[in-house]
């Protein structure tokens, strides 16, 4: 997904579009890219960006003025003190090109910094300004009075209902009966079956003595 190409402000225009304030949250978005300024770190995706601090400041610039002009002039104000004698224009354009090199974009097909010829850069992408940290996802939201109240009952068990209570006593009872009607079976089944058995030990018996008498 491509970012969101904001148009470029020309130098003679007024300053009519809204220029981040920076200071209003910690954490800077555009495109991939996420920037702590507390830490000053440069995540794309959740991996860090090693950024020199003068590159570091250049990306700054450009994120206060989204879709301005930001002059060369200016962007050697923010990195060398006014006494500092070094080549400005080289070492702008080394600066400027190592944040490019960094954020993965080119000169000559450009998605986030734009070269002005003969006056300075614009940032193409418009940035968000928010104090949500990426983690805020995964905290743990603070628990309400109710779930309070009933957190010490949880510890110590699983809570049951009446309706639970019920139906385990039910049951309980179904089974005690079942063993109770089993057992009433079981006996007068042996009951009814014990004269029956006697009956053929008796004729045994009386036919083996009279075998012998004869």
């Amino acid at each position: 997904m491509l970012p969101e190409v904001i148009p470029m402000q020309e130098p003679d225009e007024p300053a009519t579009s809204e220029r981040t304030l920076l200071s209003s949250g910690r954490y800077v978005n555009f495109g991939p890219f996420r920037i702590d300024q507390q830490r000053q770190e440069v995540t794309r995706d959740g991996a860090r960006l090693k950024l020199q601090g003068k590159v570091y400041q250049v990306l700054l610039t450009l994120l206060e003025k989204p879709g301005e002009v930001v002059t060369r002039e200016e962007l050697r104000i923010r990195l060398w003190p006014a006494d500092t004698h070094v080549n400005y224009d080289a070492n702008v354009n080394t600066t400027v090109n190592k944040l490019r090199h960094a954020l993965g974009d080119s000169s000559g097909r450009p998605l986030y910094i734009e070269t002005i010829p003969r006056k300075g850069y614009c940032l193409l992408v418009r940035p968000e300004v928010s104090d949500k940290s990426p983690f805020s996802l995964f905290a743990k939201s603070e628990p309400s009075a109710d779930s309070a109240q009933a957190s010490p009952r949880s510890s110590h068990g699983p809570a049951f209902s009446k309706s639970d209570v019920w139906i385990v006593v039910g049951v309980i009872g179904l089974i005690l009966a079942g063993m109770l009607l089993g057992a009433g079976i079981t006996r007068l089944w042996i009951s009814e079956m014990g004269p029956m058995a006697r009956y053929p030990l008796a004729i045994i018996f009386s036919r083996a003595s009279a075998a012998a008498f004869f």
